[in-house]
């Protein structure tokens, strides 16, 4: 440790499974890798991520975050957060933040990844909006610009090794493409499927639960489709899917950030999405994947095409967005991001 190691504690009082908590888990251990950091996560005591953060070198300690009336658990934690003394303070979420008291001892900085009501988190000193358009709604919400940054995410960039094409009886001389998320109308697989009938020779992996299951199977039997499409269920190997397909459709109607846009870039599978908020942010037309309009199959169904009737187009698409990856929303970036704005909020706090 060197005099000019920034103390940061990182504050999460997340659900049991999500992928907010996921990227927390990745992050803190990215930190803790960093030369000028040290870092304690301060967590909602589930097991699993107390000791994967432990496994990964991670000083954590575990809290119950419950309703406002539980003093004592509030007490332990403010003691806890108190004795580490830290120079930053990053709260995840409402809960979190809540928690959180403002302080003369450190900078508290409060990170957003979707768009929030923002009652919750005036008493912070900065916000960090991990898109673009958070941070506007920021901004717009009354939050001063000057103290509102923008620090994007980074995927599991785990490697991964491909599963066989004829994996879920799949023919496996076809062009495969995948889609995963939450089965919910926000996602627009309706529209995916309606796209799929112009795709004659396409299978289509599709990976997710949610409250649309029962209609989109509906859907599915409906348009004559169910031959070729696979319903896999909630998966936790989208990663490794996404290194056995042809091509990755983000069809939504509503995405926040489009975590899963950087999931692709990082394991070089192409992706055709729709121009919902988080996609169309991140994602140049025709250099790092291809948009379409939101809602519309035909146009959807084109792009498809062109990248599985195109080895160059997929080829191009892949390596574009693999360094437009590494030069703005890789692990090694990120991290080096927060590093650097951590060290700018610590020097003007004096």
């Amino acid at each position: 440790m060197t005099n000019s190691t920034i103390r940061t504690a990182q504050v999460l009082a997340g659900a049991e499974n999500g992928g907010a908590e996921n990227f927390f888990v990745r992050l803190v251990t990215g930190m803790h890798e960093h030369p000028d950091m040290q870092v304690k996560a301060f967590i909602r005591d589930h097991e699993h991520r107390v000791n994967a953060l432990r496994q990964g070198g991670v000083e954590t300690e575990g809290f119950r975050f419950g309703s406002p009336v539980d003093l004592i658990d509030r007490h332990r934690f403010r003691k806890a957060l108190n004795a580490f003394e830290p120079d930053v303070v990053m709260s995840w979420m409402g809960r979190a933040t809540a928690y959180t008291p403002n302080s003369k001892r450190y900078t508290l900085v409060s990170r957003l990844g979707h768009y929030y009501k923002l009652k919750y988190y005036q008493h912070c000193d900065y916000w960090v909006g991990n898109s673009k358009g958070i941070c506007q709604h920021m901004i717009d919400g009354g939050f001063p610009a000057e103290r509102v940054v923008h620090i994007s995410n980074f995927a599991d960039e785990t490697p991964v090794t491909p599963i066989p094409r004829d994996s879920f009886d799949t023919p496996a001389d076809k062009p495969i493409i995948l889609s995963a998320g939450r089965l919910h109308v926000n996602k627009a697989f309706d529209v995916l499927l309606h796209s799929l009938t112009e795709l004659p020779d396409v299978t289509l992996w599709l990976a997710g639960a949610g409250p649309e299951e029962a209609n989109l199977k509906a859907l599915c039997k409906q348009l004559g489709l169910e031959s070729r499409v696979r319903f896999l269920g909630w998966r936790t190997d989208v990663t490794t899917l996404m290194a056995s397909v042809d091509l990755f459709v983000c069809p939504s109607r509503h995405e926040g950030l489009g975590s899963i846009v950087l999931e692709s870039w990082a394991h070089r599978c192409p992706i055709v999405a729709t121009d919902s908020q988080g996609p169309g942010e991140l994602i140049t037309d025709g250099l790092s994947g291809l948009i379409t309009p939101i809602d519309e199959a035909p146009a959807l169904a084109k792009a498809i095409n062109r990248v599985l009737s195109s080895d160059d187009l997929r080829q191009q698409l892949i390596e574009d967005a693999s360094r437009v990856y590494a030069e703005g929303h890789s692990k090694a970036y990120i991290v080096q991001r927060y590093a650097e704005f951590y060290e700018e909020i610590r020097r003007k706090r004096g």
